[in-house]
């Protein structure tokens, strides 16, 4: 799958819970990697040492480096901007050491599909047992979606209070302690999963999610993602094909959260100043723009060499948000040259960035087109504006002007783009297949990048009406890409492109098919504010067996199943939870101030069985992993418990 590079915010949708609320399944992945390879590994602990300072240069040569990501889990909310105050690691003889220069706003909406880099902090060589990561909710700008409109939503505690500053603690397992050596990177990853924390209610004005938040931690990521990388240039090895910038994450424009050291190769597509390079070209062309030129970086890390090799490269005029204003979202619509794009977040050139779900916006003529991934042997001819269709994901730069309508219910930003530029990136799409033929797939569509398909107008997006686009029969061109047998009334998940404007049918070109047999399902269920004491009919190494039927079940009760949803208390038989039998995974419980992480299942069991005592209670559960509807056996990489314990 290609990366695509985009302003800060992206979008997933939410679906109405039956009578009242939403259901969101979510938890706060913390993920740690000392060694680099799936399974844990033996290692030599280090000597502590007291040489290092982080906060003294000259002490620098006898510390080691922790590289910190940032990355979310498929969730339900439109946009979730909180600030992160503080990022701390605690080592076993309670040394405390801060990873962050300042406190950054970041919406955790963004990273679904993508881990950007936080910041590379300089830590005492040790190994480090615990951390605690510290939001603030007093300015945040949350949204979830009340059928297909953006609705606005304040995150609260379990008992109804608005959060303010709260301070998550996570604890990682005995097994995958994050080791520290002199000179060696150590990777720490931080996963916002929103799906498995908050409980949303759409009725109230404005809305409520009633947060429950889990901090995990692993060793090694589990969910492999592409990586982003920003910041100002701050020098350009042409001889190594790399180059260096002063890492400030998300759209930051002042502080040092370090260095950190791109590379890049033959197949690198470099948008700089609005002109389009490849390979040692691009570089070159970024060290004429010299220090000090914003950039953003998007490719892949090798864990094991601790090497980020980039396959997209943005500078100069081309970063959103420098020179001129952007917007991010999908075209949603459009009539001749103006399109409506939802989900939009908007990234002033002087200001901070926010979130506003519809936003018109004029191209022209002189509008410049680029596509991620594009391979053209005459990359300065751009696409044209007829490339860009109805659901593509776009970052549009150009200018901020009023507002052509003044209906409060519905307020529209005019944009204006038509000297400017527009980048399309790989859009995502969810459903349900239909046939199947050589060459080609045609689908029910379900949702675009997260959000519903009903909202998305299709008309022009052929030659003719007959020939537009139809969401119960949405054509995808599928190549020489291969879907399983008997793949017709199963889920699918496609990446690629819309066709250009007016050329359908076929209505999308995948560049990578995911059907039913790689789909990845999340299953959610709840048994109220006080719990149960007997959540499982039994537990066991071979896994979990859910009491389906169980009085105490609450709103929360399904799998998630590509975009099927599976009301587990309409199942003919319990559902059995079952680690999955190859691979790494990860299981946790929660209780009120603390976090218990294992990676091996029958630890995990043994002490869920254990905890479950007759007076301990279980709040809820989520997992993660592959469902087989003919056997209902969800095989789980993730499992996650919320324990109450008495008081």
């Amino acid at each position: 799958m290609n990366f695509a590079i985009e302003g800060l915010h992206g979008v997933a949708g939410v679906k109405k819970r039956a009578g009242q609320a939403t259901l969101l399944v979510a938890t706060l992945l913390l993920a740690a990697c000392g060694g680099g390879s799936g399974t844990a590994e033996t290692v030599t602990q280090p000597t502590p040492t007291v040489t290092c300072d982080p906060n003294d240069p000259s002490t620098h040569n006898e510390c080691g480096t922790v590289i910190v990501g940032l990355t979310d889990l498929d969730g339900d909310f439109l946009n979730y901007t909180v600030d992160v105050k503080q990022l701390t690691l605690e080592t076993a003889n309670g040394l405390v050491v801060a990873t962050l220069p300042r406190s950054t706003r970041i919406n955790f909406t963004d990273y679904v599909d993508l881990t950007e880099l936080l910041t590379v902090a300089t830590v005492p060589p040790d190994t480090y047992v615990s951390g605690t990561i510290t939001l603030d909710y007093g300015d945040a700008e949350v949204f979830v979606d009340a059928d297909g409109n953006a609705k606005e939503a304040v995150v609260t505690d379990i008992d109804g209070n608005a959060l303010g500053q709260t301070e998550l603690k996570i604890v990682l397992p005995e097994q995958d302690r994050l080791v520290v050596k002199r000179g060696l990177p150590a990777i720490l990853q931080l996963d916002f999963d929103l799906a498995a924390s908050h409980l949303v209610d759409i009725v109230p004005t404005p809305a409520t999610a009633a947060s429950e938040q889990f901090i995990v931690a692993e060793i090694s990521p589990i969910d492999e993602k592409k990586f982003r990388v920003r910041g100002p240039l701050l020098e350009v090895n042409e001889d190594a094909s790399n180059y260096v910038v002063a890492i400030r994450p998300f759209h930051d424009r002042v502080g040092d959260f370090g260095k950190f050291k791109v590379f890049i190769n033959d197949q690198t597509n470099f948008e700089v100043d609005g002109e389009v390079f490849m390979g040692i070209q691009g570089l070159r062309a970024l060290a004429v723009a010299g220090p000090g030129t914003p950039t953003v970086a998007g490719g892949a890390l090798n864990v094991v060499e601790r090497k980020f090799t980039a396959s997209v490269v943005l500078a100069g005029s081309s970063v959103p948000g420098i020179d001129r204003d952007t917007v991010v979202g999908n075209v949603i619509a459009r009539h001749e040259n103006f399109l409506t794009i939802r989900g939009a977040s908007i990234i002033p050139r002087d200001r901070r960035f926010h979130f506003h779900d519809d936003v018109v916006v004029e191209v022209g003529p002189n509008t410049k087109v680029f596509k991620d991934g594009d391979r053209r042997p005459d990359l300065s001819t751009d696409l044209g504006i007829n490339a860009i269709s109805i659901g593509q994901r776009v970052t549009i730069r150009g200018n901020q002007g009023g507002a052509p309508t003044t209906d409060a219910l519905a307020p529209q930003i005019l944009f204006d783009a038509t000297e400017g530029s527009v980048r399309m990136h790989v859009t995502h799409l969810s459903g349900i297949v239909n046939s199947v033929v050589p060459g080609e797939t045609e689908i029910t569509l379900f949702s675009i990048d997260g959000r519903r398909a009903p909202i998305f107008n299709m008309a022009g997006t052929g030659p003719t009406p007959e020939d537009d686009a139809m969401i119960e029969s949405y054509q995808i061109a599928t190549g020489n890409l291969v879907l399983a047998d008997f793949a017709e009334g199963k889920p699918i998940r496609a990446f690629g492109f819309p066709t250009p404007f007016g050329s359908a049918p076929p209505d999308f070109t995948g560049r990578t098919i995911i059907d039913y047999t790689d789909v990845i399902s999340h299953l959610g269920v709840g048994w109220g504010a006080k719990g149960t004491i007997a959540p499982y009919i039994s537990t066991g190494s071979e896994g979990l067996l859910l009491d389906n039927y169980n009085k105490d079940i609450d709103v929360r009760h399904y799998i998630k199943h590509g975009p099927i949803l599976i009301d587990l208390t309409a199942l003919d038989s319990y559902t059995l939870i079952a680690p999955r039998s190859s691979d790494r995974s990860l299981f946790y419980i929660k209780s009120q101030d603390s976090l218990r992480l294992y990676s091996d299942f029958d630890q995990f069991e043994q002490d869920l069985s254990n905890s479950l005592n007759g007076v301990t209670t279980a709040r809820s559960m989520h997992a993660r992993g592959k469902y087989n509807v003919e056997t209902n056996i969800f095989s789980a990489y993730k499992i996650g418990v919320y324990l109450l314990e008495p008081e």
